[in-house]
């Protein structure tokens, strides 16, 4: 064999050997999880235990139909028993230890044990489990022909405006790229558009595309995303199509603080109008008074003008007691003795001249 054959050769089993621990590496990290019983009946439970999650994340743990862990929960959350899942949070390394509930989910089995992520970006895990006395069916055929799939990561595209901020609905545009990975073109496609606050399962929306997906060709989708008035916290829009989720985005939703200023607002302005109604109902009601008020005027001596004081020490000479016929000085004139001065009077002699 030639040196050139020789170095062909190396490369090839380097190559080999560099995939594998690639391989080993990547199934390392995925998660996983398994449970303590592969059978249990209605009313027991199980114990799940996982690894290989991110460290201090939030799981959600349920027990779904119609799932397979090679085709995963087809229904989404709406083929699980939600009323009876369980929550838990990984430890530092990325584990779990958590007993959950048995119970029947609302689609026939083959059943398995969902696990996956509440919060942050999205991871799953599915191990199989059978619910006994539990009804089981065969899975539904996949349809075939187009199928879509989603190329790119999802966004949600828009800003809050003052409105927003007073309590009108928080509007999005759910931005995506899918591809038709099947054999015959998609016709206008009906997609569900799902909001889910916190735990809680979506509530789903179905939203038509207008348009035709060819096989191989892919296209660019956006879809309206709205939610309730008021609405604020952590969201999490899903997108399903087929039956299966193709894709989760989360959304934080700010709280609406123009509604509670108006509370605030309210409080403080709804009380003073009343009460001034109330004061003008009262001023208006109430009995006025006719009769003035007599005027009382404080006179001080020591304050009253010069003029004033000058003609006040000097009191006046006609009294109230006294009237004109009974004057003093006049009654004094006629208790004196009349007297005729006239010149024919016998009493007085007449000088005629000097003696």
């Amino acid at each position: 064999m030639s040196g050139t054959g020789r170095w062909a050769s190396v490369v090839v089993v380097l190559g080999l050997l560099l995939g594998a621990m690639v391989g080993a590496a990547s199934a390392a990290d995925s998660p996983t999880v398994r449970v303590s019983a592969s059978q249990a009946g209605t009313g027991g439970s199980v114990t799940v235990t996982g690894s290989g999650w991110r460290p201090r994340t939030l799981l959600m743990l349920l027990v779904c139909g119609q799932a397979v862990p090679s085709t995963g929960v087809r229904g989404g959350t709406n083929s699980c028993a939600n009323a009876d899942g369980r929550a838990v949070t990984t430890d530092a390394q990325g584990s779990f230890r958590r007993k959950l509930p048995v119970a029947e989910p609302p689609v026939p089995c083959p059943c398995v044990v969902h696990v996956a992520t509440a919060t942050g970006p999205k991871a799953e895990a599915d191990t199989v489990f059978q619910v006994a006395g539990h009804a089981v069916e065969p899975l539904p055929a996949e349809p075939l022909g187009g199928r879509l799939s989603v190329l790119t990561d999802t966004r949600l595209d828009g800003s809050d405006g003052l409105l927003t901020w007073f309590g009108a609905p928080a509007q999005r545009t759910l931005v995506f790229t899918v591809g038709n990975v099947g054999t015959t073109p998609v016709r206008d496609p009906v997609f569900q558009v799902g909001t889910s606050h916190g735990v809680f399962a979506p509530q789903w929306e179905e939203q038509r595309w207008r348009g035709t997906i060819r096989p191989g060709a892919k296209a660019r989708i956006e879809l309206p995303v709205e939610l309730a008035p008021g609405a604020h916290g952590a969201y999490t829009v899903s997108l399903k199509y087929g039956g299966r989720v193709l894709a989760e985005q989360p959304w934080d939703v700010g709280r609406p603080w123009g509604v509670t200023l108006f509370w605030i607002l309210t409080a403080i302005v709804v009380p003073a109008a009343l009460f001034r109604a109330g004061m003008a109902v009262v001023d208006r009601v109430r009995p006025r008074r006719t009769a003035r008020r007599p005027q009382l005027t404080l006179h001080l001596p020591l304050f009253r003008p010069r003029a004033q004081a000058r003609h006040s020490s000097h009191p006046s000479s006609a009294l109230p007691w006294f009237t004109p016929d009974r004057d003093p000085g006049s009654a004094g004139r006629r208790l004196s003795a009349p007297r005729d001065d006239s010149p024919t009077s016998p009493a007085t002699p007449t000088r005629k001249g000097p003696p």
